[in-house]
């Protein structure tokens, strides 16, 4: 008797469900009902296998397609492609697919916002509210959320939202729906450990032009709030939205359609006048203060050390390695330090071919043994107190060809060009951008993703409105934080990428980046006839503070090594 996969049973059973409900598909989320990018719930990677951070997929009735964005082409069409048709956004679009012009497609209205559903569809297929119950067994951990301390974040309850009373009075809104548990988080000052790489404190909540706050969770969660006694601040079930809605009076109510979901949306609009505006907390908590910074250096400076100390192993270590054991290897580095708590998401040690997938994850089935002149693709990152971290190395031990150094070179010289870049008046991502991919587009080269995200402060490791992209036009302001990552993949042979953190800092009259991230590039993979003295000198001034701030943390054969790279 041949034994039918699992996933394959639960397309059959959305099928009927599809049927029996009259309709022509279904639409399934990787995002549980707080829209948050790690989860303790994917449906999707149940349905497809796929196990990267974003996407969605569609059962029809007799097809199923997946959609990712260039992160993950290679990622999914390894993972899921034997049963479902991927498709790389923003490049195609649900909308643009002929076989899904008037039809009937099911979703979830607690799992999907307005404007994601416009996006994804416009007006060519007929969207049904209609929710799918899928067979969720999760662990239920009434870990308590906590208070962060004004030493910590800089600035105090009251401050922030007096600042955001001020947005609302001045847009004449009565009423503003936080639906984004992060901006709540910074909002109120408070994490918790509601999802697996984030200190995230899953939650939402009303606020009124007055002040008046409305806070939404799992009760059993928030005794040490309870305990801090915050001036006009009540507690109710995370079920009990509609309630306080439905007894509020009647006022202009703000929504923030990207986060805010259909099911919610439509009660709201039922009873009040909605203004649809962008959460103004996104652009509050990009820019950080000056304690926030402070301790995000120090975050860094721990976390430099744990790199470094495992970048000094791999070039030395004589014995045989492989992805898991790498992955490994740097915890326990970074689990020396008392501040680690655990990683910003799950640690990508591609060796080989498996370093083209720009988002691998190892497993046991591809956990490579590295060979001599394998190349490594080092992702990984840390959440500590106080701050987070995202570093991408690119290394090898053995034999590294030419045509690999000049694409590593390439890829360094648009790293150097963001760092060093003139962040003139009213300069935005999309700018840099382009910066960071001059080399290799002067080669016919290029990478499908962006080239830098925003981070938050103790929080999620992507985090906008800022970013470094094709499609971002936010200005850059001091204080941001971004990371710096352009990168070249060579399918099924070598992936490159070369990650720091940075932050937005001001010199004089002027905005500059500073580089967060203490880890030593490998001047093995360096064409230095491709470098100009500019971009010398910055190697020569990194890795100098790279020394001068992390050094006393080595051991002497660590120190000897790291003193041979300010060169």
């Amino acid at each position: 008797m041949v034994e039918i996969p699992e996933k394959i049973k639960m397309i059959k059973k959305i099928r009927e469900f599809i049927v029996n409900n009259n309709l022509d598909g279904y639409l399934i989320p990787k995002n549980d009902s707080y829209f948050t990018e790690f989860s303790n719930i994917n449906n999707l990677e149940k349905i497809t296998k796929f196990s990267g951070s974003a996407g969605f997929a569609i059962i029809l009735k007799k097809l199923n397609y997946l959609f990712v964005d260039g992160r993950y082409t290679l990622q999914a069409k390894q993972q899921a492609g034997k049963y479902f048709k991927i498709f790389e956004i923003p490049h195609t679009f649900p909308k643009n697919l002929s076989n899904i012009e008037n039809t009937k497609i099911g979703f979830d209205p607690k799992l999907f916002t307005e404007d994601t559903l416009e996006k994804y569809f416009g007006d060519k297929a007929s969207l049904i509210p209609i929710e799918y119950k899928f067979n969720n067994k999760v662990k239920k951990v009434n870990n308590l959320f906590f208070k962060l301390s004004n030493s910590v974040v800089g600035e105090d309850i009251s401050s922030k939202i007096k600042r955001v009373k001020k947005y609302l009075l001045k847009n004449k809104i009565k009423y503003f729906y936080f639906s984004a548990s992060e901006n709540v988080n910074w909002l109120m000052n408070i994490r918790g450990k509601d999802l697996p790489n984030s200190p995230l404190a899953n939650c939402k909540l009303i606020l009124t032009d007055k002040g008046k706050m409305y806070f939404f969770s799992n009760l059993n969660k928030v005794l040490n709030l309870r305990k801090a006694k915050i001036k006009n601040l009540k507690f109710y079930g995370e079920d009990h939205i509609f309630q306080i809605i439905s007894n509020l009076k009647i006022g202009t109510f703000g929504i923030d359609k990207n986060t805010c979901s259909v099911f919610y949306s439509k009660i709201i609009e039922s009873r009040f006048k909605v203004i649809t505006k962008i959460d103004p907390i996104y652009k509050l908590k990009s820019i950080k203060n000056s304690t926030e910074i402070k301790n995000t250096i120090k975050s860094h400076i721990e976390d430099g050390i744990a790199l470094t100390k495992f970048l000094y192993w791999f070039k030395t270590n004589n014995q045989v390695t492989s992805e898991k054991i790498i992955e490994k290897k740097l915890e326990k580095f970074r689990r020396r330090s008392r501040n680690y708590l655990y990683p910003s998401f799950d640690t990508i040690a591609g060796s080989g071919p498996n370093g083209s997938i720009i988002h691998y994850r190892s497993n046991d089935k591809t956990n490579r043994i590295l060979k001599k002149n394998d190349v490594l693709l080092l992702d990984s990152g840390g959440q500590y107190k106080w701050g987070t971290t995202d570093v991408t190395r690119t290394t090898c031990i053995g034999t590294i060809p030419l045509e690999l150094k000049n694409n590593f070179t390439r890829v360094l010289k648009g790293h150097i060009a963001v760092v060093t870049c003139n962040l003139k008046k009213k300069i935005n991502g999309l700018l840099v951008d382009k910066m960071a991919r001059k080399y290799l587009n002067d080669a016919g080269l290029d990478y499908s993703h962006g080239t830098g995200h925003g981070v938050g402060f103790f929080l999620n490791v992507h985090e906008g409105p800022q970013s470094i992209s094709k499609y971002n036009k936010i200005e850059l302001k001091k204080g941001m934080i971004l990371s710096n990552e352009p990168g070249y993949y060579l399918e099924n042979y070598y992936g490159i990428r070369i990650e720091n953190l940075i932050y937005i800092d001001r010199k004089k009259s002027n905005l500059i980046f500073k580089n967060l991230t203490l880890a030593p590039i490998d001047l093995d993979m360096i064409n230095f006839k491709m470098l100009n003295n500019k971009e010398r000198n910055y190697l020569f001034n990194y890795h100098l503070e790279v020394y001068n701030k992390i050094s006393k943390y080595l051991n002497n054969s660590e120190k000897k090594w790291l003193v041979n790279l300010i060169k």
